[in-house]
């Protein structure tokens, strides 16, 4: 095992022994079983999470319509104005772009 004779092990395990006590090895090893199986946990809902999208989802039948609507109609009511990012309203009369006509003041 990692290129270690049975003495080496025998000698690391004494070692181990002499510096926690026979008592606190147990839980030492309780301690270091509960951190391996919630580790192992993580891992299992991690990996849950990453092959879940992987499967194939069921599509969705639409939802019927109860109203025929016309395509003109809605396309209508949907679509924005030529250029509505602009805004139409005049700019205030106190303001430093207002005074200039757009223009920024020239900082010397």
């Amino acid at each position: 095992m990692f290129g270690m004779g049975h003495w080496e092990i025998l000698i690391i395990f004494v070692v181990i022994l002499l510096i926690f006590g026979a008592k606190r090895i147990p839980e030492m090893a309780q301690g270091l079983g509960k951190g391996i199986r919630e580790f192992r946990t993580a891992m299992r809902d991690v990996q849950d999470e990453i092959e879940a999208p992987k499967q194939p989802t069921q599509p969705t039948a639409p939802p019927a319509q109860t109203e025929p609507q016309s395509k003109d109609k809605d396309q209508a009511q949907t679509k924005p104005p030529p250029n509505s990012w602009r805004s139409t309203k005049p700019l205030p009369t106190n303001s430093v772009l207002a005074c200039n006509k757009g223009k920024l003041p020239l900082v010397s």
